[in-house]
């Protein structure tokens, strides 16, 4: 992760944070912390921080709020997210009816969009338990364009007059009768709504997304871009605007397959750190795309079991040509049949170039969903991070929601095995996948250590940790993601209430809650209580959000 350069004017400030609770290996007891020159300066408790206070710029009297590492999330779709914060998002709608009238006023309150866009219907919750059908969609929209995705964002409904926009779609597979466009018919329409987009409009949706995840506390974001996401612009504009304006680090992604080293240089021209994120090996289990070995519970028709878009072969030739150009290679694997084709070719990249050299270049899987214990084996051999979005499981998990549906109870309780990767020292990166899940970190925490299924809960420690300093390790970078000297000064401060070494169930390792053995507590994160409100957040030693208000340094 390239350092945030400076911004014409405003040099970071050296500052004393005291009298509140700094998250720190360094020092677990620690009270205060000092930032400079945008880096962490020293840490640690209240009496020594007294020889500080006249040699700063500012001190800050924390007034017993926690300071932790700002968040990471691995893995958000940024320009998406902003639409959803801006415009029509159909996420939690409880009926179909409901989710039609909200596209009704929608229409009406955005008479200019050349295209209207919205996000997050799930016909799975409805009691219809059916999508909008074309007819439903080109009433409520009197007749213009409208592209709407599914929560997952695997598929989407749209009117005739955006069909008509792209009149190869009837071609193209994943184009049937009135059911929601998947697979390339999708991606087809999903480029032609997405161009309808002023230059304008996505610099607003993109400001939005960095505004709300600052407000979160989250100092970095893993932009997972692509060819079937958003176009190069997309991605370059991004870039451009988070480098120019106070806010989270942004890190791009491409997700385009290379078959030599040669091609790396498009990657890099991006400003993309790796050619990975959602590069598809299959889809998703709520539009019946992820691809699995053995036939979905509740299939379109006997026998489905889902689209796989890159075999073993394919994977092993991007995964060779990446580590040959010194790329990240990464994958969009969810589904048990995807994730053996996704080992099974990063193994074979393995046996030409050698292990040691893939290892070296933490490639990464998205989602990783219906791992198995073979799965699980074959990610810690070769040193595949694991970017998970916990949320999934809150979302869809259990014996009666969306998983158990697509897949039987059985199978479903095998999914988002996060303490069987821990133990098998296979690296998580926590992220939300948003706009699928919103931007939520500690709820993603929370979602981690009180997983659906128990056996698959882990520690509230191991869960930040992945969320935090997991992220930073997911772009090659170690030095980050935690409170100690010579780090970057990426900090959250934070209302909480007590400060607790949970561990949410018996059969959860933990480390000592006894407080003599120093290991620093965190908030509880038991559900139904209040999560932790963010008041400030720091990326690079400056301040990016403050609930306070005023203009950001």
């Amino acid at each position: 992760m390239s350092e945030r350069p400076d911004m014409p004017g405003h040099e970071p400030r050296t500052v004393l944070l005291r009298n509140g609770t700094v998250h720190s290996p360094a020092d677990p007891f620690a009270t205060a912390m000092v930032v400079e020159r945008g880096g962490v300066a020293w840490v640690g408790s209240e009496g020594a921080a007294d020889s500080f206070a006249d040699g700063v710029d500012e001190v800050v009297d924390l007034d017993g709020a926690l300071v932790t590492p700002a968040f990471t999330d691995a893995h958000v779709h940024t320009t998406a997210t902003g639409l959803a914060l801006t415009g029509l998002d159909l996420t939690g709608v409880p009926t179909l009816a409901d989710a039609l009238a909200r596209v009704r006023a929608h229409a009406a309150a955005r008479p200019a969009d050349r295209v209207l866009l919205g996000h997050g219907w799930d016909a799975s919750a409805w009691p219809e338990r059916r999508p909008p059908s074309r007819r439903d969609l080109d009433e409520a929209t009197g007749g213009r364009p409208l592209y709407l995705t599914r929560a997952d964002v695997h598929s989407a409904v749209v009117t005739t007059a955006l069909i008509e926009l792209v009149p190869a779609v009837s071609g193209l597979p994943g184009q049937v009768l009135d059911a929601p466009l998947t697979g390339d018919a999708h991606h087809a329409v999903r480029a032609a709504a997405y161009a309808g987009l002023t230059p304008g409009q996505r610099a607003e949706a993109q400001a939005a997304a960095l505004d709300r995840a600052a407000s979160l506390g989250i100092g970095s974001l893993h932009e997972c871009a692509g060819p079937e996401i958003s176009g190069t612009d997309d991605l370059t504009a991004l870039l451009a605007l988070a480098a120019g304006r106070p806010g989270p680090r942004v890190v791009g992604y491409w997700a385009e397959a290379i078959a030599s080293a040669n091609e790396a240089s498009r990657i890099r021209e991006l400003g993309a750190i790796g050619a990975a994120g959602d590069l598809f090996v299959d889809g998703s289990l709520g539009s019946h795309t992820a691809c699995l070995h053995e036939p979905y519970a509740d299939g379109p028709h006997a026998g489905h079991t889902g689209t796989a878009h890159l075999d073993a072969a394919a994977v092993a030739a991007h995964v060779a040509a990446c580590t040959e150009a010194g790329l990240q290679a990464g994958f969009h694997a969810i589904g048990d049949a995807a994730l053996t084709a996704v080992v099974e070719g990063v193994r074979a990249a393995a046996d030409k170039l050698g292990l040691a050299r893939v290892r070296a270049a933490r490639h990464r899987v998205e989602h990783a969903e219906m791992l198995t214990p073979e799965h699980i084996a074959g990610f810690a051999e070769l040193a595949l991070t694991a970017s998970v979005q916990p949320a999934f499981d809150a979302a869809w998990g259990g014996d009666e929601a969306l998983y158990a549906q697509r897949l039987g109870v059985e199978r479903a309780r095998t999914l988002n095995p996060y303490a069987a990767l821990l133990r098998a020292g296979v690296p998580l990166a926590l992220g939300s996948d948003s706009p699928v899940t919103p931007l939520d970190p500690w709820g993603t925490v929370r979602a981690a250590a009180f997983h659906r299924t128990p056996g698959h809960r882990i520690s509230v420690r191991a869960a930040f940790t992945a969320h935090t300093r997991g992220g930073w390790r997911a772009v090659g970078r170690d030095d980050a993601g935690v409170l100690v000297p010579g780090a970057p000064a990426d900090y959250a401060v934070w209302e909480s209430g007590d400060l607790v070494v949970q561990v949410p169930d018996h059969r959860v390792a933990s480390w000592s809650t006894d407080p003599r053995s120093g290991t620093p507590g965190l908030p509880d994160l038991t559900p139904g209580t209040p999560l932790p409100v963010c008041l400030s957040t720091v990326v690079g030693g400056r301040t990016v959000y403050s609930a306070h208000g005023g203009p950001n340094e």
